[in-house]
């Protein structure tokens, strides 16, 4: 058992017989009445993010987990990841909604799986920070064009669409944020 003061992002516990995933909190003291934890959470299991507010003091019960390293190998037919585990050279099958922004990853990443240590089951995905990608097709910028933060729509080698600066061409490298999507820098080659 563990109280609201031990909530952290990245912290899997019980809530309703489901475990959730904790994307975001803060601890709010307001001027009158008792201090809260607001929590914004995600279910591990379907998906669906919810936020709530726990009384200070609240206990919950916190799911031990474990980090693997994995690599993606491959996208099967049934919408389903397969992974290699670094470690045993096992294969993890993950399906596709249990990764936020799939479409993102190239074969041979490096993923951390998350498992819970009681029955060994898969929690969560968690993709690097941050992901070099070539772009394989965006309009032609023009010339001298980047003085203002307007962006473009491209599309990268895994056939994702991202968003793009102006003087961004076809063939560019570039780092996009795994967690929103966004365009960070372009890679020199």
């Amino acid at each position: 058992m563990a109280s609201t003061s031990d909530i952290k992002k990245g912290l899997c516990f019980e809530y309703n017989n489901d475990v959730y995933k904790v994307v975001d909190f803060q601890h709010v003291k307001p001027g009158k009445g008792a201090a809260f934890v607001s929590v914004k959470m995600k279910s591990v299991t379907k998906g669906l993010v919810l936020e709530n507010n726990f009384p200070s003091g609240h206990t919950i019960n916190i799911v031990r987990t474990e980090r693997r390293d994995c690599q993606f190998q491959y996208k099967n037919t049934d919408d389903d990841y397969i992974f290699m585990n670094t470690e045993t050279y096992d294969e993890v099958i993950i399906p596709e909604k249990m990764i936020d922004n799939a479409d993102l990853m190239t074969d041979g990443l490096m993923v951390n799986v998350l498992f819970a240590e009681k029955n060994n089951t898969i929690l969560s995905v968690e993709l690097p920070a941050s992901i070099t990608l070539e772009i394989t097709y965006t309009e032609p910028g023009l010339k001298g064009d980047t003085a203002t933060n307007t962006l473009k729509a491209a599309t990268v080698e895994t056939g994702a669409e991202i968003k793009v600066p102006l003087f961004v061409a076809t063939g560019d490298r570039v780092r996009v944020n795994s967690e929103t999507r966004e365009y960070m820098d372009r890679v020199k080659s």
